[in-house]
């Protein structure tokens, strides 16, 4: 037993050695998506556009509240998060009061509540506030407070803004549009950043004509674009002579496929140098890339889950508790939408959940079929009408993941 524990040791020592003595890489940080670049290829119009519209809080005026929209990986981010920081650094040379929050509403803890999203910001201008507790109104007087003290402009930039208003609804930005008619001193501007190009069809009226005084749409990138991304990106990344020769044009034509997503071509090039080194061998070539797009395709599919909303995730938990059970019972592994439906209100009642219709519940199966999470076939029962037969495509160790992120998520 002592020989095998050392020998076991021993192994573990030679991979941390390895990855000590041999990389691939002299500085992966340049591939990875919080990166920010000093140059921005292929962007320059649109960095322009937004210092153009936010410019005037240089004159401590405020600017229009601005919208960017685009797919993923086309560089809304990127360009907001540069013009702020070469903005907040002009405005430090100047002396003007020029404040620029960031919040991500990805973030389930940060922006799952009006009052989380209010918290955040007021912690991001230095106040400190409990996670739980207050009223949101005393949130939004403290808010108030903080910033109308003296003349100065905030420029609220709020990423991913559609993830807010799926779980709080639009009202939160309505209100925040119209605090500047309580501010006697400060202004406020907001900046959304969304990924859904309909994003604005689905608002209040109201607040789509406050939030949207100017429009940026980002379009993808095409794969030229993106192999000048990527090079410029791998020449800073990895070591010379690492990368065989087709490895960025495949990296760029896969991710240009999918909608010239510029994140997904950097993932896919860092992911096949991280794989590369796990298998100890010193250069990336076309099969890796492969690889890469395997498992980045794996890890979307837990993220999509993990996004989901509540409602979605107990019926896609419904699903795969009765594919389970009729694993276990050696029945047909596949499962009807009455089935579901009767499970999913099982769990509703379990997690005091509003239960839908079933003609909603079907609605989202539908959808999960069009994320690639389960495959779903009409199949007629004659005079008892139409259902669907479902069935999971996964693997074992993916579905017992997405298994343990809804339980965890639903507290089931």
């Amino acid at each position: 037993m002592a020989n095998k524990k050392e020998e076991k040791t021993k192994n573990i020592h030679e991979i941390f050695d390895s990855f000590i003595k041999q990389s691939l890489f002299q500085n992966k940080l340049i591939l990875q998506s919080n990166y920010n670049p000093e140059e921005i290829p292929h962007r320059n119009k649109q960095v322009s556009q937004v210092a153009s519209i936010i410019a005037p809080s240089l004159r401590v005026e405020r600017p229009s509240n601005l919208f960017l929209y685009g797919l993923t990986g086309t560089g809304k981010t990127l360009v907001v998060q540069y013009v702020r920081n070469q903005i907040l650094k002009k405005s430090s040379e100047l002396g003007v009061p020029l404040l620029m929050p960031y919040i991500n509403c990805k973030l389930k803890k940060v922006a799952d509540t009006e009052y989380r999203i209010l918290a955040e910001l007021l912690k991001k201008l230095g106040s400190k506030v409990p996670a739980t507790g207050l009223p949101t109104d005393q949130l939004y007087h403290r808010f108030v407070d903080l910033i109308d003290t003296k003349k100065q402009i905030l420029i609220v930039i709020l990423d991913e803004i559609d993830q807010a208003v799926k779980r709080i609804g639009d009202e939160f930005l309505y209100t925040f549009t119209r605090l500047n008619t309580e501010l006697t001193k400060a202004q406020i501007t907001l900046v959304g950043i969304s990924n859904d190009l309909k994003f604005l069809d689905t608002l209040d009226p109201r607040v789509r004509s406050s939030l949207s005084e100017e429009e940026i749409l980002f379009p993808p990138y095409n794969a030229l674009q993106l192999q000048d991304i990527l090079k410029k990106r791998a020449d800073e990344a990895f070591k010379k002579g690492t990368i065989e020769e087709g490895v960025i044009e495949k990296c760029a034509a896969l991710a240009a496929r999918e909608h010239g997503d510029a994140r997904r071509a950097l993932d896919l090039l860092r992911i096949a140098g991280e794989l590369v080194e796990r298998d100890g061998e010193n250069k990336v070539n076309l099969t890796y890339v492969d690889s890469a797009k395997d498992k980045i395709e794996s890890d979307k599919l837990l993220i999509a889950v993990e996004t989901q909303p509540k409602q979605f995730q107990l019926a896609l938990l419904s699903i795969l508790q009765l594919l389970r059970r009729h694993k276990r019972e050696k029945k047909e592994e596949s499962v009807f939408t009455g089935d579901i439906y009767n499970l999913y209100c099982d769990l509703c009642k379990k997690t005091r959940t509003e239960i839908l219709t079933q003609r909603r519940i079907s609605d989202i199966i539908g959808e999960f079929d069009m994320l690639g999470l389960i495959n779903a076939r009409v199949i007629s029962k004659g005079r008892y009408g139409r259902t669907r037969e479902i069935r999971v495509d996964l693997p074992d160790n993916l579905i017992d993941r997405i298994n343990l992120i809804l339980l965890d998520s639903l507290n089931v």
